[in-house]
């Protein structure tokens, strides 16, 4: 346990180091990447603000956090998975290292789909809901920046859920009829979950709602042919012995 515990302190350490470096690498691209942003999506039709002296240093320092977070995510899943290669039979080891690049294209693939689809629409809906009752829309750049990160960093994670279930069966962790067993309480918390990131009308939940619940198929799915695989090696070991 003692050696687990400092391999996973040595592990983490890494992961901390390098997502100093890739913050240092933020801060120099950050105002490129903030013109990016104030000038594409909704962003570009609204004028940004101050409210205070720091929020310029606060949002200036939030997005090279945030560039950190995504450069840092394929070194973190590499970094785990040297850590679990230990214990991995080999072809659990050579399934693992297919799972780093496929993993983070799904979080760029959930980043996009929060930037290009959700996004827009709380802004749509809460422009719309502002000027009903008669209000002038001022934003501050911090707190519309926060607004989307509340939206899009929930999605990259969320997009992970195929990786994550597909390792979990192929290790033995997870079994598909659990999955299956549980099916309609998943349903429940995507939608949950879709409502909270969206505005609040039943359209715009149902539109996030349905993708997160073909991911959630398309999870069973992966996990279910994992697991067939999975014990068709067992039977063939025990056939062996």
């Amino acid at each position: 346990m003692v050696e687990h515990l400092a391999e996973l302190r040595r592990r983490l350490i890494y992961v901390l180091l390098f997502f100093a470096v890739t913050v240092i690498i933020g801060l120099a691209v950050a105002t490129p990447a903030l013109e990016c942003l104030k000038s594409a999506g909704p962003a570009g039709e609204l004028e940004w603000n101050a409210f205070s002296p720091w929020d310029g240093i606060r949002l200036y320092m939030n997005v090279a956090i945030a560039i950190g977070l995504v450069l840092t995510l394929p070194f973190a899943l590499l970094q785990t998975w040297l850590f679990v290669r230990p214990g991995l039979l080999p072809h659990e080891q050579r399934a693992a290292v297919k799972f780093i690049p496929a993993s983070f294209a799904l979080a760029l693939a959930g980043l996009a789909f929060g930037y290009f689809v959700v996004f827009p629409m709380a802004v749509y809906f809460t422009s719309l809901f502002t000027s009903s009752i008669g209000l002038t829309e001022t934003y501050g750049a911090t707190q519309y920046l926060s607004f989307m990160f509340n939206i899009l960093l929930p999605l990259a994670v969320l997009f992970e859920l195929p990786i994550v279930v597909t390792f979990l069966t192929q290790i033995g962790i997870l079994n598909p009829r659990v999955m299956a067993r549980y099916r309609r309480h998943a349903y429940l918390a995507l939608f949950i979950l879709a409502a909270l990131i969206t505005p609040p009308d039943v359209i715009s939940a149902v539109i996030v709602a349905i993708p997160m619940i073909a991911l959630f198929e398309f999870s069973l799915w992966l996990s279910r042919a994992a697991y067939r695989k999975r014990q068709a090696r067992i039977m063939a070991m025990q056939a062996a012995e």
